[in-house]
């Protein structure tokens, strides 16, 4: 199936090339089966919104590929990104079984494909498939530990160079070791960064640079080097 955005889109669960160690990727085929008959696959360029924070639950949204952020926006205007969301995940799953509004915005960050299911198919389906049902239990679990993880970093780190600090140890968990240190793409920008961890965009640029300065970081464009990590962990208060 082709895409306007430089994809070819997959259309089937069964048969996907994309699957990953996520929500639906893992159920058995006669579960993903049933999934392929609710569902409609889309593709988005980067900067849609998928959904907006407040906005009553018209369904869920399983990201096959690419990457979607959630961010929540307060009553004076500031930003902050919850978290970024990768393939495999589902967006909308506690407004849609809750019967709740969406708690925060979903927007691309780049090209993706989406699949979408209607709210009350969806949770026909879960009663239909006990299988999904635990997997949906499951990737809740997931959330509420994101979240609780988070408030921990947000409210209990006041030093901005810790938080910069630990989201960079997060971030390289998915690098790859290298005689220069630890490699990972971080497309993210400075401001992005800053909703992440509670910052302005002046402070991580400034605070950056003073981890450049003392080599414990190095960025060329994307590409993130960790120099030292065991100097990036004494800032973070690991």
């Amino acid at each position: 199936m082709h895409s306007p955005y430089g994809m070819e889109l997959s259309g089937s669960c069964e048969t996907c090339p994309l699957r990953h160690q996520g929500f639906f990727c893992n159920l058995q085929k006669s579960c993903l089966k049933a999934f392929d008959a609710i569902k409609f696959t889309s593709g988005y360029p980067g900067g849609a919104v998928l959904f907006v924070e407040g906005e009553a639950a018209r369904g869920i949204y399983v990201l096959c590929k690419g990457r979607v952020k959630l961010t929540m926006t307060s009553a004076d205007g500031r930003t902050m990104i919850l978290r970024i969301v990768k393939p495999g995940e589902v967006l909308g799953l506690h407004a849609a079984v809750s019967g709740r509004v969406y708690q925060a915005t979903a927007e691309t960050m780049e090209p993706c494909q989406v699949n979408f299911v209607r709210r009350d198919e969806f949770l026909r389906f879960l009663a239909q498939n006990p299988e999904a049902s635990v997997h949906a239990a499951q990737q809740l679990s997931g959330d509420y530990q994101t979240a609780c993880d988070q408030i921990r970093s947000l409210g209990l780190t006041h030093n901005a160079s810790a938080k910069l600090a630990r989201f960079l140890l997060e971030t390289s968990a998915m690098g790859k070791e290298t005689k220069e240190g630890i490699r990972v793409r971080l497309t993210m920008t400075h401001e992005e960064i800053g909703q992440m961890i509670g910052a302005s965009r002046e402070t991580v640029t400034r605070t950056l640079g003073e981890f450049r300065d003392r080599h414990l970081v190095l960025r060329n464009g994307s590409m993130l080097v960790i120099q030292d990590r065991a100097g990036l962990e004494t800032f973070a208060g690991a």
